[in-house]
């Protein structure tokens, strides 16, 4: 489905919620646990966590089935050729981490009458999904190289596959997983869930495309060039990275992923016990 037409939908259903719903309570939460992702870097192992993830949210219940939310996240990825299992990875020899800053528009369905301070059952599965949008700044750090040195590069400005223009560091996201609630006493809830994000990006971790031409005009002849083209291509096998192969592989998103466990809190009045 084109992204534009699942905004639309996705609008438009959490409008009709909103005007069809008879009672609605806010609820506030929090959690922690972590974060993974799957690009160029990380192709295959869409469970792997490689960093530590937190956020928290302001939430409209509608009725015990839909819930619309606010929801802020910030998560930490990362990932090492050098580390990985697979030999082309290691002789590509490639690294990069970033922080995750998404600020999102959730919509919850539960499976079960569920409701934090009401409702008929103590606990829901829940799917959800929604739009929103992630910022993020990919770095590098390769300790002991002779042109690198032991600094952390910024990547995003080095174009490192020879970029015209620096690509944006922030792109649209859409969220969508799976949890389970659990009501505690009173107004309390406790709550777990894995969820990805595609991003409409494919440089969460500066990798995409083919390898550049070091005589590209979008790479000019000054100082920085011996680190663009040692940035580019790392590995420590001569003439690996040559001009306009491949350096990442061909899907067009990258996908992340926050993972973790919560606690939130529900404002009830009497009213919103006659759902």
């Amino acid at each position: 489905m084109p992204v534009k037409k699942l905004i639309y939908c996705f609008l438009i259903l959490s409008l009709w919620r909103i005007g069809t719903s008879n009672a609605q309570t806010f609820e506030l939460g929090a959690f922690a646990g972590g974060a993974g992702y799957i690009g160029d870097l990380n192709q295959d192992k869409p469970l792997k966590l490689s960093g530590l993830a937190a956020g928290g949210y302001v939430k409209l219940n509608f009725d015990p089935y839909w819930a619309l939310g606010l929801h802020y996240g910030y998560g930490k990825i990362k990932a090492d050729d050098l580390k990985s299992s697979n030999q082309q990875f290691r002789d590509r020899g490639l690294n990069f981490n970033t922080a995750l800053n998404e600020v999102s528009l959730q919509l919850d369905f539960n499976f079960l009458e569920y409701f934090a301070g009401g409702g008929r059952k103590a606990f829901t599965p829940y799917v959800f999904t929604g739009i929103g949008g992630v910022f993020f700044s990919p770095k590098a750090k390769y300790p002991n190289d002779p042109v690198l040195g032991n600094e952390e590069y910024r990547l995003r400005f080095y174009q490192t596959e020879g970029q015209a223009e620096l690509y944006r560091n922030y792109a649209l996201s859409v969220p969508y997983g799976l949890g389970m609630k659990f009501r505690m006493k009173e107004n309390w809830g406790l709550f777990t869930q894995i969820g990805y994000r595609t991003a409409y990006t494919d440089y969460l971790d500066d990798v995409s495309r083919n390898y550049p031409d070091p005589g590209s005009a979008n790479w000019p002849s000054d100082s920085n060039l011996p680190i663009r083209m040692r940035l580019a291509d790392p590995s420590a096998i001569p003439g690996y990275g040559a001009s306009g192969t491949q350096r990442g592989d061909f899907r067009k998103r990258d996908t992340y992923m926050f993972v973790g466990i919560g606690i939130s809190y529900t404002f009830v009045s009497q009213k919103c016990y006659t759902f």
